[in-house]
């Protein structure tokens, strides 16, 4: 038999590869088609936005990946294009090289416009020697990584003039001549940290939430494409008197007073200010600007504030936070959740565990230092089990510091619920109280926790075995170990409380009385404690618990 012709036999061949090819394709899985949910409806005065949100889609302008969500940058883009005078923006971050360069036109067409950043972030990645970011710590390795992968536009390698021109947020405003200070412009080495993310438009439109101004705050990291950037929300509100609160807190920082002469203060050197409360539209709310001097009155605070919203709570309260280390706002909590109150809070993976996380004391845990706990650290004896953390891409975090309560009412801002946040920090605590605006808040806490891990992880729970064996008495701290143990108004007897400043029986027999009656779960409770007053309360504060 005669061997077919070699031409044939490559002919059969490339059928065959042909046939493969088409074969291995159709056993290629689809890509599921973007199917976002039915939008909610918004209030006509308060829009929300989250970039993870499933009633909506877009597709990334640097890396070019369709996804579900809000796009964060085109939203404040809109609002920047729309103003007419002034924008003032405080945010911590900024790297967007297209808002850069909607404020850049904007500024060309005589608007006038201020920004204020964290002093940490304030250089433009090309204003850093070889040395310097050889220098840099593993954090801000990745973040020059991804400015690199981001200014390098034609991926060849190289960044040249041109590209840094148009990628390079910070250096497009310094080419724009936008002024630009950050939290060392006071003559110090900087506040605890400029950690506003707000936006004021022409003093009667606000931008405010958890988002900085990053790619991998608002779309994702270029070094993994799954990542969808970390898990952040923005409202845009509308209304002059809010703005004017904004403004205020905004020129403080910025130095601008009735003299003429800039005069900038930042953290502790601001006045202090008490909450603010208004309405916009039909929405109460209620506002205060970090930080507080840790000898104030804490109830006078931000966190405070946060407190007296936890305490309305009637049914529910769902957290998303990126950090939970408040311990009086975790003692809110447990008195609201012996009150028959649902609790469940998801907590960024990055801080959940960690020694001083109030998700610690949720789940009835304690993890210790050197044999100490954490000051004033009280686990809860009826632990609960909807306290978790989030399913993320690899990189993203959860960065919100949103609470809703009774699907009505949300806490939201830039505060994470921290000591640092409250005492050393520029931050913004907002409460709004508007069924509409929280379930948008709602949506986005169920897209969470639905996937949530709620098991404590095999880490933690042999680090806590360990715990136990090295550990066979673990020493309790307090802030402030001078003053002794704390005493609990709840479960004192006559002759501890008498022992404590300005105390004396008869005032003792009353907060006895006033217990009875109802169990106190902050110190501004002592306050209605008749013969209690501003100067007793101070001599108490760090004195007592609950």
């Amino acid at each position: 038999m005669s061997k077919p012709p070699l031409r044939n036999w490559w002919q059969n061949i490339s059928k065959l590869l042909l046939l493969l090819s088409l074969l291995f394709a159709g056993c290629k899985p689809k890509i599921p088609e973007i199917t976002p949910l039915e939008p909610l409806p918004q209030d006509p005065f308060i829009q929300v936005y989250f970039n993870a949100s499933e009633a909506s889609s877009y597709t990334e302008p640097y890396r070019q990946i369709t996804r579900l969500g809000d796009n964060l940058e085109a939203v404040i883009i809109e609002e920047i294009n729309q103003a007419q005078t002034s924008i003032d923006i405080a945010v911590q971050e900024f790297r967007l090289p297209q808002l850069a360069q909607a404020l850049a036109t904007q500024a060309k067409a005589g608007v006038k416009i201020r920004i204020i950043l964290e002093n940490t972030y304030s250089r433009p990645w090309i204003d850093f020697t070889p040395r310097e970011i050889a220098q840099f710590d593993p954090d801000n390795q990745n973040r020059y990584r991804e400015f690199v992968k981001l200014a390098d536009i034609n991926q060849d390698g190289q960044l040249s003039e041109e590209e840094i021109n148009q990628r390079d947020a910070l250096v497009i405003l310094r080419n724009a001549q936008i002024p630009v200070i950050d939290d060392t412009a006071d003559g110090s080495k900087g506040s605890g940290l400029m950690h506003h993310k707000f936006v004021v438009i022409d003093n009667s439109r606000l931008i405010v939430g958890s988002a900085n101004f990053t790619t991998s705050g608002i779309h994702g990291d270029f070094y993994n494409p799954d990542s969808r950037g970390n898990a952040n929300h923005l409202l845009t509100i509308q209304s002059r008197e809010l703005s004017e609160q904004f403004t205020q807190e905004f020129n403080i920082l910025w130095g601008e007073g009735n003299s003429g002469i800039l005069d900038p203060e930042f953290g502790l050197q601001k006045p202090l200010r008490s909450a603010e409360s208004l309405v916009v539209g039909n929405t109460p709310v209620s506002v205060q600007f970090s930080p507080t001097s840790g000898s104030e009155l804490w109830t006078n605070s931000a966190n405070g504030l946060i407190g007296k919203t936890l305490k309305t709570a009637q049914n529910t309260v769902d957290m998303a936070l990126y950090v939970f280390s408040e311990q009086p706002l975790a003692n809110i909590l447990h008195i609201q959740h012996q009150n028959g109150v649902q609790l469940r809070a998801l907590i960024d993976r990055t801080f959940a565990y960690r020694y001083y996380s109030e998700g610690l004391d949720m789940l009835g845990l304690a993890i210790a230092r050197q044999c100490k706990t954490e000051p004033d650290n009280r686990p809860w004896r009826a632990k609960i089990t909807t306290v978790g953390t989030p399913n993320l891409p690899i990189g993203d975090k959860l960065h919100h510091k949103f609470a809703i309560i009774d699907q009505k009412t949300v806490i939201t801002g830039s505060q994470n619920w921290s000591k640092a946040a409250n005492h050393k920090n520029d931050e913004t605590v907002l409460i709004l109280t508007n069924p509409t605006v929280a379930a948008h808040f709602d949506r986005e806490f169920q897209r969470l926790y639905r996937s949530a891990n709620l098991t404590l992880p095999e880490r933690i729970s042999e680090q806590i075995a360990r715990q136990q064996k090295e550990c066979p008495q673990i020493e309790a701290q307090t802030d402030n170990p001078i003053r002794g143990k704390l005493v609990n108004l709840n479960t004192a007897t006559q002759a501890e409380l008498e022992a404590l400043p300005g105390i004396g029986e008869t005032l003792a027999q009353r907060i006895i009385a006033f217990r009875q009656q109802q169990p106190f779960t902050s110190l501004e409770d002592l306050d209605r404690v008749s013969g209690i007053g501003p100067s007793l309360l101070r001599k108490l504060d760090g004195r007592v618990t609950w």
